[in-house]
């Protein structure tokens, strides 16, 4: 099992163009060339974070659910997911040669009403990973009091209108969808420098990632939805409700062993129920029985999850928010104190270092390769 914390702690993301820190995803730049490309540009880049997932699905008008970052795959760490997960989403080092330990389904052995879609718009990689573990979710309907998942009106007009296509068209929908691509612009960078820029092709020595979904389905089995491939991957059997998640940590493992031991950069999340709804539940049934003691330490839970939700919300709007002026401002007055030229040698210096580093680094891993 993978234990240790450095294994999915640093998530440089980065689909499609150069490795950027700080959870900016650039994503996976697909190979098929269809009629979406020309909304495919109108995708923003957004980061790979539990805040900005959950917001995002929320614009989307979903309920009752949110993402949880995963450090770990111990039997603990999967257990403190909840008691209803909904699915996983992984993201790894994509490469060109990337192989699969499974093997994918033909369109006639896909179960009909499986939803799987070709990825075919560029920056969209997260969000069709979402969407292929939403729109795979046995849903409630709105108005549910059960804490089950609620699609909303927008995923489920979506998933009913394409129920009928084949994977090539259902990525060519959601590229075309104009809510989906509102919701997941929202959180574009409020920068002119950086919306002027032009996508950029990943090149050769480029870290270029990419997002897979594993979910649980009613026929008993866990799937593997990767928009890259010809066909979802049935990865195990699984019986109970909770049994899927070590079906799915076994292909993840698999997955990771196939990376140099050096290889960290993975990250993993959970699509999960509320946590506050269980709180919630719990608290009242607390109440019935009279136990104040265990009372207030779920009021605790439940206040320290709102101040989760406070600061996912003050992120999002740091997210948003245009530090342009204020940089412009600041480096006229470093220029006007004489430590402008000092300051960006050293930092030029630093830079030169950490890349003189990182292609030691790089030519250390290929000639163990080789050897």
């Amino acid at each position: 099992q993978t234990n240790s914390r450095s294994n999915l702690r640093d998530t440089y993301l980065s689909c499609g163009s150069r490795q950027t820190k700080l959870h900016t995803t650039h994503h996976h730049e697909s190979p098929h060339k269809t009629m979406s490309e020309s909304s495919s540009n109108q995708w923003c880049t957004i980061e790979s974070d539990p805040g900005v997932f959950t917001s995002l699905i929320e614009k989307f008008g979903v309920q009752n659910a949110e993402f949880a970052e995963l450090w770990s795959l111990d039997d603990e760490s999967l257990a403190n997911l909840g008691p209803k997960v909904f699915g996983l989403i992984f993201l790894f080092k994509w490469t060109r040669n990337e192989t699969s330990t499974g093997t994918c389904l033909s369109m006639e052995d896909i179960p009909s009403d499986l939803f799987f879609a070709k990825q075919v718009t560029t920056n969209a990689c997260a969000t069709q990973a979402i969407l292929s573990i939403l729109l795979n979710v046995e849903q409630k309907s709105d108005g549910d009091n059960s804490g089950g998942l609620v699609l909303g009106s927008t995923l489920e007009g979506f998933k009913n209108f394409t129920g009928s296509f084949p994977p090539d068209l259902r990525g060519e929908a959601i590229g075309a969808s104009e809510e989906i691509r509102t919701a997941h612009n929202s959180f574009a960078k409020n920068d002119s420098f950086l919306a002027e820029q032009k996508q950029r092709k990943a090149e050769e020595d480029d870290d270029v990632f990419h997002f897979v979904a594993y979910v649980p389905y009613k026929d008993g089995h866990v799937y593997e939805l990767d928009g890259l491939r010809t066909g979802p991957i049935r990865v195990g059997a699984y019986e109970g409700a909770h049994a899927w998640l070590p079906v799915a940590r076994t292909a993840i493992q698999e997955r990771i062993e196939k990376y140099a031991a050096s290889e960290i950069k993975f990250n993993l999340m959970g699509v999960i129920q509320d946590k506050r709804i269980e709180l919630n539940d719990k608290l009242k049934m607390l109440a019935e029985a009279g136990l104040e003691d265990e009372i207030a330490d779920v009021k605790a839970q439940i206040m320290a999850e709102e101040e989760k939700r406070k600061q996912w919300k003050l992120e999002n709007e740091r997210r948003r928010h245009n530090y342009l002026p204020f940089i412009i401002q600041l480096l006229k007055e470093v220029a006007k104190s004489g430590k402008l030229e000092d300051m960006s040698k050293k930092a030029s210096d630093r830079a030169n270092e950490l890349k003189r580093k990182a292609e030691e680094r790089k030519a250390m891993l290929a000639k163990k390769q080789c050897s």
